[in-house]
């Protein structure tokens, strides 16, 4: 072993609840940085205990954690959080002797200056010296990530016709809602759209769908050529995108808007049933048309081409540049 390379590596902390919606942000743009700069990964997944977990950031101290008291560990220069859940540890590490530089993804909720960086979504509006904003959420997606997952499912899609639509189905959240009456309807026009242009759709959930709305689009879709992901074995999704020569994505969730727009295909959004009005997600909407890359769904699945997005790594040489900033 090259100790003096060795030495040379970046070390990367990712500190979150462990959600792969969380957890992939943080440990994709750690991915990104390790693509730009030799560095070493280590992901660790907080708990709080019961009692504490509903206290605000500031009350909570590394005493009430059922798990993850190796994030306050040393030996790390780039700490990054994501969630609520990583935040009082990142407080809590940044007040440490030679405190590593601590990034938090997404809108902390708390001032920027409290942290050295903030990788935050542009459609949040969050502001200040250090926030950098992307389009989206950082994410895992990457050509070679896709590439690498494809041929684990090669025998199964290389049968299925063209066009191969490929479609990222969400849930309920605060802003929006998936009822079995708008998952029915919204797999109608799946199966028309698929059919009409005689190709195959592939289809993946995510935790998020309610099991009566997945239960109602599944029978919308029986017919319908194709592989909708059962959520047994080794997930799909990567290489599903690798196939596909169309992206449908509900609007309910940046990560996977922007992990679609990250492909290069054209990216189709789906409409979900609103629960209260949300400037955020209009503008992220708005951000992710003007970008080029997604439009309202079309049945006639229009055909159209745009730079992939690559927010990813531009966030990650930010972070760089300022770590290498502050010496």
């Amino acid at each position: 072993m090259d100790l003096t390379a060795e030495a040379a590596r970046l070390r990367l902390r990712v500190v979150t609840d462990g959600r792969a919606g969380i957890e992939n942000q943080a440990l994709g743009l750690a991915e990104a940085i390790s693509r730009l700069a030799p560095a070493t990964i280590e992901v660790v997944r907080v708990v709080w205990q019961t009692p504490f977990d509903p206290l605000p950031a500031d009350w909570k101290v590394p005493a009430m954690l059922a798990q993850g008291h190796e994030a306050l560990a040393p030996g790390v220069d780039v700490w990054i959080g994501c969630g609520r859940a990583s935040l009082p540890l990142a407080l809590a590490v940044r007040r440490q002797p030679c405190a590593p530089f601590v990034v938090q993804v997404q809108d902390p909720r708390l001032p920027p200056r409290r942290f050295d960086f903030v990788v935050a979504p542009a459609h949040d509006g969050l502001k200040g010296g250090n926030v950098f904003e992307i389009l989206g959420a950082p994410h895992r997606v990457t050509p070679a990530r896709l590439a690498e997952a494809a041929p684990a499912f090669a025998d199964r899609l290389a049968s299925l016709p063209q066009p191969r639509v490929a479609a990222m189905i969400g849930g309920r959240s605060k802003v929006f809602d998936l009822t079995p009456a708008h998952a029915a309807d919204l797999g109608r026009q799946i199966a028309d759209a698929v059919v009409a242009a005689g190709g195959a759709l592939l289809l993946t959930f995510s935790r998020r769908t309610p099991p009566e709305a997945e239960a109602a689009m599944r029978a919308a879709l029986s017919d319908t050529p194709g592989w909708i992901w059962d959520g047994q074995g080794a997930n799909p999704l990567f290489a599903f995108l690798k196939a596909a020569d169309h992206v449908l994505v509900t609007e309910d969730s940046a990560n996977m808007a922007t992990e679609a727009a990250s492909t290069g295909r054209p990216v189709h959004l789906l409409p979900m049933v609103p629960r209260r009005p949300s400037p955020k997600f209009a503008r992220l909407r708005e951000a992710l048309e003007a970008s080029g890359a997604a439009r309202p769904f079309d049945p006639a699945l229009p055909v159209w081409t745009y730079t992939p997005l690559d927010e990813t790594r531009r966030a990650a040489s930010a972070v760089l540049e300022a770590f290498a900033a502050r010496g």
